[in-house]
């Protein structure tokens, strides 16, 4: 067992022993870190410890969409699939053939909507400079944002040392909203990969189960997962007539981010968010005292 799982279960016997719990005093929310933003002003509309430092997970993967997207690559470019991709997401499973093809456009697809790991492996290492040159790009382009607490070591999001904060991400959301191709690629419900040498082919279904349902106040939208990170989710979503960004990282359990996003849309409309379970609110008085311990 890690130091970090020690440290975690220590913590979280001490709290559910005590009752201990934390609050937040605008909304409620089972996610440990947040922040909703006016995409058009840019105005913070909710900040919950929005400034604690933390791995993004697959959140990553709009940097690395971003970043091939500047360098106007072709989309259209068949890139093939390689062992050295494999190595670089450390042997992590994948449906996706070594040394199969498919259009450029199409695996940034389906590591937006879908989360494909590989994917994101071979859009880095087929940049120009391959995967070194790409991360460079990824923090040249998280500086320009102003992206000031945020660092990228890869493209996929695997690596617990991809990390920033819920204020920073909002940042980086908005960035990303601008580009059309993301905003299609991470509101695709379902998507059929045509892979070539050899032909063969996989369905993809989305991560975020509002898109799947077919929720068309989610213009864009990202889900990430590690032991370390916890739950996160990003959306830009319309609510009335403003289109909000969410930002919610380390989420208590698997739909927690979903009842989070649902509950802050809610507040936004009602200024009432409704309640969430001791269990959500043990975790975070378990995380919080995590976070604090690395300072």
């Amino acid at each position: 067992m890690s130091p970090f799982y020690r440290f975690t279960v220590f913590i979280f016997l001490i709290v559910i022993a005590s009752g201990l719990f934390a609050g937040n005093s605008q909304v409620n929310l089972a996610s440990v870190s947040a922040a909703v933003v006016d995409l058009k002003t840019g105005k913070t509309l909710l900040n919950k410890n929005n400034d604690i430092v933390m791995p993004l997970a697959s959140i990553t993967k709009l940097m690395t969409a971003m970043v091939v997207l500047d360098a106007k690559l072709s989309l259209k470019e068949k890139i093939r699939f390689s062992k050295e991709d494999k190595q670089n997401i450390n042997n992590y499973y994948s449906r996706i053939r070594i040394d199969s093809e498919l259009s450029r456009g199409d695996v940034m697809r389906i590591a937006l909507m879908s989360s494909e790991n590989l994917a994101a492996a071979a859009l880095g290492r087929n940049y120009p400079g391959g995967m070194e040159a790409f991360v460079k790009a990824m923090n040249k382009k998280a500086r320009s944002l102003g992206m000031k607490q945020s660092h990228f070591v890869d493209s996929s999001g695997l690596s617990e040392n991809n990390v920033t904060t819920a204020a920073d991400l909002a940042k980086l959301v908005a960035a990303a909203y601008k580009y059309k191709k993301i905003r299609e690629y991470t509101t695709t419900r379902t998507f059929t990969a045509r892979f070539r040498r050899p032909r063969y082919l996989l369905g993809y279904t989305n991560t975020n189960v509002l898109v799947r349902a077919g929720k068309k106040d989610v213009l864009l939208s990202k889900t990430g997962y590690l032991d370390e990170s916890g739950r996160c989710l990003v959306m830009v979503r319309q609510i009335g007539r403003k289109k909000v960004v969410m930002v919610l990282l380390d989420s208590f359990g698997k739909r927690s981010p979903i009842g989070d996003a649902n509950r802050i849309k809610k507040w936004l409309v009602s200024g009432k968010s409704g309640n969430i379970s001791r269990a959500a609110l043990n975790y975070e008085q378990m995380k919080m005292a995590y976070y604090s311990s690395l300072k």
